[in-house]
C-alpha cells in the first residue's frame, strides 16, 4: 500500500469533450452494426405481408442518420480543439515538440514492451493517445467522405452530392465499399484497444481516468502537477506563465 501523497483534483475534460466522447462512441457503435447488417444482410424469415416489412430500410435509415449525428459531433469537437482548454487544444494531437516524441517511447515501454515499470503520469492524455487520436481523425473523415459518396446516388440532397468524386478515385463504388467496410474493422480494434488501456491505466496510475470522462476531474501529486506544467505536456507547448505574485492557485487549471 502506497504512503499518503498530496493529491490535487484537477478539471481536466470539460463538459462539451466529455459529450463528444459518449455521443461518439454511441455513433459508432450504431453505424457499425448497422454497417455489418447492410454488409452482410440475414435472411429474415416473416410470415406477415411484405409490403409491411421494411426492416431493413430501417436498418439503412438508423445508419444514415447516425452519419449525420457523426459527422456533426466531429466538426464540434474540431470547433472545440480551439476554443476548448489546453488539454483540448489541437496541438496536443500533432508531434510538435521533441518532449511529446520522446513521451512517446517512455509510454510504449510501459503499455507495449513492458520493460518499465514506471508509468507516465499526465494530466491530459500521454502523447501516444493523442497520436492516436489523430490516427482515429484521418480515419473519421475518411469514412465520413466515403460514406455519403457511397450514399450520393440515393439521396437528393445536397450535402452527399458534395462527395461524389471519390468514387471514380477507387475505381467503382464496390471497391469504395470494401475500404469503407474495411475502416470499420479498424474502429473495432481500436475500440477494444482503448477500453483495454484505460482500465489499465486506471489501475496502474490510480488518478481516475475512468471517472474523468464523466466527471471530467483526475487526480495527482502536486508536485507532478508542478513538474507536467513546466514541461508543457499535456497541454500547449511551453511553459505555462507564472501566476501574479500573491494571487491563489486555480484547481481548474
Amino acid at each position: 500500500m502506497n504512503a499518503s501523497h498530496d493529491y490535487q483534483r484537477v478539471y481536466v475534460w470539460q463538459q462539451p469533450v466529455r459529450w463528444f466522447h459518449w455521443i461518439n462512441a454511441l455513433c459508432i457503435t450504431a453505424l457499425a452494426v448497422t454497417g455489418y447488417l447492410i454488409a452482410h444482410p440475414p435472411g429474415v424469415l416473416n410470415s406477415g405481408e411484405a409490403s409491411f416489412s421494411y426492416w431493413f430500410g430501417k436498418v439503412r435509415f438508423i445508419h444514415f442518420v447516425a452519419a449525420y449525428v457523426f459527422v456533426a459531433n466531429f466538426a464540434f469537437r474540431l470547433y472545440w480543439s480551439v476554443v476548448g482548454n489546453k488539454y483540448a487544444s489541437w496541438r496536443n494531437f500533432l508531434p510538435l515538440t521533441g518532449r511529446q516524441i520522446r513521451q512517446v517511447w517512455d509510454v510504449l515501454k510501459v503499455d507495449v514492451f513492458q520493460s518499465s515499470g514506471k508509468p507516465v503520469h499526465v494530466l491530459g492524455h500521454n502523447s501516444v493517445a493523442y497520436f492516436t487520436y489523430f490516427g482515429t481523425a484521418l480515419l473519421t473523415v475518411f469514412q465520413i467522405v466515403s460514406g455519403f459518396a457511397l450514399y450520393a446516388p440515393t439521396s437528393q440532397s445536397w450535402f452527399p452530392q458534395l462527395f461524389v468524386w471519390i468514387v471514380p478515385l477507387f475505381g467503382s463504388e464496390q471497391n469504395l465499399r470494401l475500404f469503407h467496410y474495411g475502416v470499420m474493422w479498424l474502429f473495432g480494434v481500436f475500440t477494444c484497444i482503448h477500453v483495454y488501456l484505460a482500465v489499465y491505466h486506471d489501475y496502474v496510475e490510480g488518478h481516475g481516468v475512468l471517472s474523468s470522462i464523466i466527471g471530467g476531474w483526475k487526480f495527482m501529486e502536486k508536485h507532478k502537477i508542478t513538474a507536467e506544467e513546466a514541461t508543457g505536456m499535456s497541454g500547449l507547448p511551453g511553459r505555462n506563465p507564472a501566476p501574479a505574485p500573491g494571487a491563489k492557485p486555480n484547481p481548474a487549471r
